[in-house]
């Protein structure tokens, strides 16, 4: 005689436990694996619990535009509004911006690296994101102060926020806009991240004298900041800070300075190349194609 097992089949699991172990695997398999293997796991991962946390960064950077409007379109509206944590590269438009602002109430990480929306759209929808902790709007071209202090002024739970911005951007900026704009409206941060920006000494002071729970400063690149580091030990001893000198350039970095748009037509050096050799010959070496 046959004793019963005790254990379940794999599609015999509730849903709840599925969602635990579907949440682990890429969204690639998420998306196209798993509904293909049995009806139970293709409604699991349907449901909004495998969807609380979409990070679709590197699918999105190879993608075209229309198709990752759609995608996000998809996967939110699975969220089912309780989606806690967004990331995407390279929106491109206001549009899909004030898209995932209407689904944002219980949004709190949001990384948005490459995107193109503007100061304004931020402006006019930014208060649905009260709940943000985290936010990463870096290499964002077409925002800067503006956007920056209307973050400030409604996500009051922002502890993280990355700023990086492309070097060849800096022309456009005016030197500690984007600084006041943290230090007068983000006290409650513990993580800044503000690369390569055009900002001076009194700009990082202001922000360490505006933001005391600040436990990590990235000024890699900003070479008008001079901070001295015996200062930096005695008033501020829990903070760690990154630069200004940029010592190094890691690999995304060099991704980020160096994209396709910046080669020549006639197969010259890019102008970013050249940039980037004048800023600091001896620490990167490039081969022209």
């Amino acid at each position: 005689m046959e004793m019963a097992s005790d254990f379940r089949h794999w599609d015999e699991l509730i849903p709840e436990a599925l969602s635990l172990i579907f949440n682990s695997l890429s969204f690639k398999e998420k998306l196209t694996v798993i509904p293909m293997v049995c009806k139970p796991w293709s409604k699991a991962v349907m449901g909004s619990d495998c969807w609380q946390e979409i990070d679709i960064e590197e699918w999105s950077n190879e993608c075209q535009p229309q198709h990752l409007d759609r995608m996000i379109q998809m996967l939110v509206a699975r969220s089912c509004g309780s989606m806690r944590k967004l990331c995407v590269s390279e929106l491109q438009n206001d549009m899909i911006f004030s898209f995932i602002a209407e689904h944002a109430n219980t949004l709190q990480t949001l990384r948005l690296r490459r995107s193109e929306m503007s100061d304004s759209v931020v402006e006019q929808t930014i208060g649905r994101f009260s709940n943000i902790t985290f936010l990463d709007l870096s290499y964002c071209g077409k925002i800067g102060s503006r956007a920056l202090k209307a973050i400030g002024m409604n996500c009051k739970l922002l502890m993280g926020l990355c700023r990086n911005i492309h070097p060849s951007y800096s022309a456009g900026i005016h030197m500690n806009d984007e600084a006041d704009a943290i230090a007068t409206t983000m006290p409650r941060l513990k993580h800044l991240e503000m690369a390569y920006h055009i900002i001076n000494t009194q700009g990082a002071l202001q922000i360490l004298e505006s933001c005391p729970d600040l436990e990590f400063l990235d000024l890699r690149g900003c070479w008008d900041v001079q901070l001295d580091d015996k200062f930096l030990g005695e008033k501020f001893p829990k903070l760690k800070v990154l630069g200004p000198p940029a010592d190094y350039y890691n690999d995304e970095d060099l991704e980020c300075c160096m994209d396709n748009s910046d080669a020549s037509s006639d197969g010259s050096p890019s102008n970013m190349r050249i940039y980037l050799r004048n800023i600091c010959p001896t620490s990167i070496s490039l081969t022209d194609n």
